[in-house]
């Protein structure tokens, strides 16, 4: 069996959904919008398509979502072009792990491709993925399992036999949906029994994640 993992980015390997909350809350008090938290659950893990459906059924149709999110972006990304990317951690160790164990490694984003490739230079952790696709490269993002399919055919592997490291609900959802081993290592959004129901395991950070795949490996080579 081919050994291989496809990551999740924000909120996974780096801090970034603490930060799109703060500044969402910030430019959302500005604006005088309620339910900005609800708004923020709902759409995380989901590309920027469907977030705009999202804005628009909570605010209206008229509601400029392309700008709000845009707004976000732009002090986002000026913070961490200040402050630098925040990792979580164990991200660096996870990814060492996973190349000195020969596993295939993708990486399956809502966020557009092109922000994904500059978060993955800033931070040093390109080289480790083989594949990377980014929301805009499919219509529906998560919960849809369309990302997930397109990560595995990508990276030439099976879903079946593949493991997803997710964070959130709509997250875990996808690469359910799409056949896959789900891992949860929550961040904001407390799991859900139903959700929890869809994993294989979950673990509080990414150290807990290394520890899991070291005893399948330990199990496989006494099996």
């Amino acid at each position: 069996m081919e050994k291989a993992v496809i990551f999740d980015m924000d909120g996974v390997l780096f801090d970034t959904e603490r930060l799109c909350r703060e500044t969402w809350n910030k430019i959302a008090k500005e604006k005088n919008l309620e339910n900005i938290d609800e708004v923020l659950t709902a759409s995380t893990g989901s590309n920027r398509q469907d977030t705009i459906v999202i804005m628009k059924k909570a605010y209206g149709e008229d509601f400029d979502a392309i700008g709000f999110m845009d707004i976000c972006s732009q002090i986002n990304i000026k913070r961490m072009d200040e402050e630098g990317i925040p990792i979580k951690k164990g991200a660096k160790e996870i990814l060492e792990f996973l190349k000195e164990e020969n596993y295939k490694i993708g990486l399956a984003s809502s966020t557009r491709k092109f922000r994904v490739l500059e978060n993955l230079e800033k931070s040093g952790f390109k080289d480790y993925f083989q594949i990377v696709v980014g929301g805009d490269m499919i219509e529906h993002s998560k919960p849809n399992p369309d990302i997930y399919l397109l990560a595995c055919k990508e990276l030439g592997v099976n879903p079946a036999e593949t493991f997803a490291i997710e964070d959130s609900p709509n997250g875990i959802r996808s690469a359910y949906r799409a056949g896959m081993k789900p891992v949860m290592v929550p961040d904001l959004l407390v799991p859900t029994e139903e959700i929890l129901s869809m994993t294989v395991t979950c673990k509080k950070d990414l150290f807990e994640v290394i520890e899991y795949f070291k005893s399948l490996s330990d199990e496989a080579s006494r099996g």
